[in-house]
């Protein structure tokens, strides 16, 4: 791995952290190449159950494209192999076997606020914000983040877009962008393990279940194949070992309770 990102694997949670704090962990074309190849790397770990993405430091998640870098895109041809070049990263993620958690420790503005919708959940720390600046810049979404966005807040996507503002932690979780904040400080890191943990507190195959049928959700499958999929997780999840634990330890203990 090169010093762009790095990656901690315990207790079944990968975490990936951008390594560019310096630079707000802005998506240079080469970060965004390693957090793809990273997700692919991985998707094949049996002992998965969360992956996390987070930023170095505490002022930034991701600050956007390094528009320094990006200036040099500049026709239709290498404009077209950008966008989908950064997309298939995030896609990386969107598809990535168990859910992904955006711990979103700063700042996230334009792409990092894509990359923080291309994850499955996401939480904040209370000084963080997130804006979808794009207008700002007169250019439209281009890695999958207006496509999750519409789907995630239908009602208010589009508002987002167009004013282009930032949002406090707080604001985003009202209209339902992020899920959970923790404090500001040294107790973050301590709180978002904590939450974490109960994320990844059921079994591997249970998790890779939860993840399939939100990936038939997100990329349109029909109803029918929706449920499909959602029987076919249940039945393997029914017959694994890890059930029948489970089953057993809830007997005993209401058998304990008198129930």
């Amino acid at each position: 791995m090169t010093n762009l990102l790095t990656t901690d694997f315990r207790d079944g949670c990968l975490t990936v952290t951008l390594q560019r704090p310096e630079k707000r962990n802005a998506l240079s074309r080469a970060l965004l190449a390693e957090i793809g190849a990273t997700f692919r790397d991985w998707r094949q770990r049996e002992d998965l159950r969360l992956a996390v993405v987070t930023g170095a430091g505490d002022k930034a998640f991701a600050a956007g494209g390094d528009l320094k870098e990006l200036n040099a895109v500049r026709s239709e041809q290498q404009a077209i192999a950008f966008a989908n070049e950064a997309r298939m990263a995030l896609d990386a993620i969107r598809i990535f076997p168990v859910p992904v958690v955006a711990f979103i420790n700063g700042d996230a503005y334009g792409g990092g606020a894509e990359l923080a919708l291309a994850c499955d959940i996401r939480i904040a720390a209370e000084h963080a914000k997130i804006g979808f600046f794009q207008a700002r810049i007169a250019v439209s979404t281009a890695w999958g983040g207006g496509s999750d966005l519409f789907q995630l807040l239908p009602a208010k996507a589009l508002a987002l877009l167009c004013k282009a503002e930032a949002m406090d932690a707080q604001t985003a979780r009202d209209i339902g962008l992020v899920d959970e904040i923790v404090p500001t400080g040294s107790r973050a890191g301590e709180c978002a393990r904590a939450y974490l943990h109960k994320l990844a507190a059921n079994s591997p195959q249970v998790m890779r279940a939860f993840k399939s049928l939100a990936i038939k959700h997100r990329f349109g499958s029909s109803h029918a194949e929706k449920i499909q999929a959602e029987v076919a997780c249940f039945v393997k999840t029914w017959v694994h070992e890890d059930h029948w634990s489970a089953v057993q330890r809830l007997t005993a203990r209401n058998h304990e309770r008198g129930e």
